[in-house]
């Protein structure tokens, strides 16, 4: 957990619908974009405070509010009186811990996802809590930070009027937001399927500890991006079967599409850490390989030089009586002797190719 993240047991104790936030400390200035559009034309601003103006008066208009910043509560809490949320949608949207979900309340559909990033400079994931509620009209987007925002061209799309969107509904809105942000997680997988690339790599080549640290750390992030990622396919079910009179008939169809990139992307993610943990095993094998073929060589010399011992052994003891004593050609008879053992086991050790 990030230094300056205000923890769960903040709230430990405290009535259900208590707004506390549960996430990064933030001293900035919460952003309120609201971008209301229709096929006929668009308004975009930002304002500084929520008030019953802001909701939609045509008919076929669409609004979308988008609020960058969960640590002033009391900005949620007006959102919530305006849009006539239920406290624990409140709760659950400043609680940045939340899992991917849906949730009906009969005017509205609540929906949390995950915005995933992946920081070049650390070189590591990161994750943003991205809270949508779906009603009649409107959709609301709550979210942690701007700087890394996916919905970029959602916007550019709006506002140049290009495709369709223009001439949708909310649950059109919807779900090019949602569609967005699991596209983004192919990019995430294509950055952790060359790192796992590189890593197979360094493993049969320079098997070391910190290639074992770098395994380990992927594996961590698969698990994390798992997480993630797997409630997100229950969810997105349960919108494409069309359950909920806010998700128009024609629209079926868009969130199946999104649902097969979500068990795409479930399926990728398996496939991934099967691959990391047989990288993992050939890691072991190469460490195991190596220490083998070190062993083999030490146990080669050993044995070359186990006679040679003995044989200097012999000759090294003190005995007044012994026969090669006075021998004047001993001591280079012994040496050659010596030699040619050695010699010889070693062509033996060569020929049986176990050198």
């Amino acid at each position: 957990m990030k230094t300056g993240t205000t923890r769960v047991s903040a709230k430990v104790g405290l009535p259900p619908g208590t707004l506390v936030h549960i996430g990064e400390k933030r001293g900035e200035k919460v952003r309120i974009g609201l971008i209301k559009y229709s096929d006929t034309g668009i308004q975009e601003r930002e304002v500084d405070r929520l008030d019953e103006s802001l909701m939609t008066t045509e008919e076929t208009a669409v609004t979308w509010i988008n609020i960058d910043g969960l640590h002033q509560t009391e900005i949620i809490e007006k959102a919530g009186e305006i849009f006539h949320l239920h406290p624990l949608t409140l709760e659950d949207i400043v609680n940045t811990g939340q899992s991917p979900k849906i949730e009906d309340y009969g005017h509205y559909l609540f929906i949390v996802l995950k915005m995933l990033y992946y920081d070049e400079s650390r070189n590591e994931i990161e994750v943003e809590q991205v809270s949508l509620c779906l009603g009649s009209g409107f959709l609301l987007t709550f979210q942690e930070e701007k700087c890394r925002d996916v919905f970029t061209p959602v916007r550019e799309r709006i506002r140049n009027g290009k495709g369709r969107i223009r001439k949708m509904g909310p649950d059109y809105l919807a779900y090019s937001l949602i569609d967005s942000i699991v596209d983004s997680y192919f990019l995430i997988l294509e950055k952790l399927g060359e790192k796992i690339e590189t890593l197979e790599e360094d493993v049969v080549t320079r098997p070391s500890e910190s290639v074992l640290h770098d395994v380990h750390e992927l594996k961590r992030e698969m698990i994390f991006l798992r997480r993630s990622i797997w409630p997100l396919r229950e969810a997105i079910s349960n919108l494409q079967r069309g359950e909920s009179p806010l998700i128009g008939e024609s629209m079926h169809i868009y969130y199946r599409d999104v649902y097969d990139h979500t068990i795409r992307i479930i399926e990728t993610i398996e496939a991934l850490r099967d691959i990391l943990s047989g990288t993992l095993d050939i890691y072991l094998s190469s460490i195991s390989n190596r220490t083998n073929a070190v062993m083999k060589v030490l146990t080669i010399i050993a044995t070359i030089f186990m006679p040679l011992t003995f044989i200097a052994g012999v000759y090294g003891m003190n005995f007044e009586f012994m026969p090669e004593l006075k021998w004047r050609w001993g001591y280079p008879a012994i040496l050659s002797l010596m030699l040619v053992i050695g010699i010889s086991m070693v062509m033996y050790f060569v020929k049986k190719k176990w050198f």
